[in-house]
């Protein structure tokens, strides 16, 4: 009789998080997920039940509730080794990088980047990253990163940035973590429709206005809005990530972008400066005057 997988999910409230955990659960894991919120907490233990979903209280953020969800995990696996964690948590604060306040900034990276590394610094040793043996195989990390983290567009300069380092991240960890057996697999998706949205609709983009990037930054936002709604939905974000977790030779980074030969291919082949001139235009932010070249 094979022995119940278990996977440790942060973020999994709504959106991606959520299908994720919907995913793994319908495919016969047990998912421990993140919530922030007791109110979450209750409402998915209702939607999963317990015996296919344990909640786990805590922010990335917080280094003291992270260490107790992995103290409460550890209890509940009576040393079996977790099959997986997928790093999903995060955040975006938008805005133009000369004006956006520096402590909004380290939030950004606070939330995408520092948090993913504390949660995984609590969870390996349950992974099988660890001096303790633990019964099962070696598990897998699956960091949810973003095309942002290969192609960074304006206004989105802190998210783009976490999601580099969060790229940079995950190849050193795959390369440290090969002694121990223990893979590491990046998700990238585009955008995807997800309810993160509706908060974008009403992000405060109104103390730029008085700067030369406020009506930029206002198209820029209404174009992601629109856009968004219109993606693929978060299912197609939560068989990348199940794919990453079971899949025997998984590669290193699963792309998930709806118009994969515009939203990837193209703006990776043409030359930088091209690029830029093609986005300055479409958000309104080409100078007045050309220079000559």
């Amino acid at each position: 009789m094979n022995e119940k997988k278990f996977v440790v999910v942060t973020g999994v409230s709504t959106g991606i998080g959520h299908a994720v955990a919907e995913a793994l659960t319908a495919r016969g894991f047990h998912v421990f997920g993140g919530v922030r919120s007791l109110a979450d907490s209750e409402r998915l233990q209702a939607r999963f039940g317990a015996a296919r979903f344990t909640p786990l209280l805590f922010d990335v953020t917080d280094a003291r509730a992270v260490a107790e969800a992995a103290r409460e995990t550890e209890r509940r696996l009576e040393g079996a080794t977790l099959a997986g964690l997928v790093n999903n948590a995060g955040a975006a604060f938008p805005g133009p990088l000369l004006y956006q306040p520096l402590e909004e900034f380290r939030r950004q990276i606070e939330v995408n980047l520092i948090g993913q590394l504390a949660v995984t610094q609590a969870f390996a040793p349950l992974l099988g990253a660890g001096v303790e043996e633990r019964r099962g195989a070696p598990g897998r990390i699956v960091n949810m990163s973003s095309v942002a983290g290969s192609l960074a567009s304006p206004f989105l300069g802190a998210y783009a940035a976490s999601k580099h380092a969060l790229e940079g991240l995950s190849d050193a960890l795959r390369r440290e973590l090969l002694i121990f057996g223990v893979d590491v697999v990046v998700v990238e998706p585009g955008v995807i429709a997800t309810p993160i949205w509706d908060k974008a609709e009403h992000a405060d983009f109104g103390r730029y206005d008085s700067t030369v990037y406020g009506a930029s930054a206002r198209r820029l936002q209404k174009w992601a809005v629109e856009k968004g709604r219109l993606g693929p939905p978060p299912e197609r974000v939560a068989a990348a990530a199940l794919r990453a977790l079971t899949d025997p030779r998984p590669p290193a980074r699963i792309r998930v972008v709806p118009n994969y030969l515009l939203d990837w291919v193209l703006p990776r082949l043409l030359p930088a400066r091209l690029v830029d001139r093609i986005v300055a235009r479409r958000m309104g932010i080409l100078p007045k005057r050309e220079p000559n070249i």
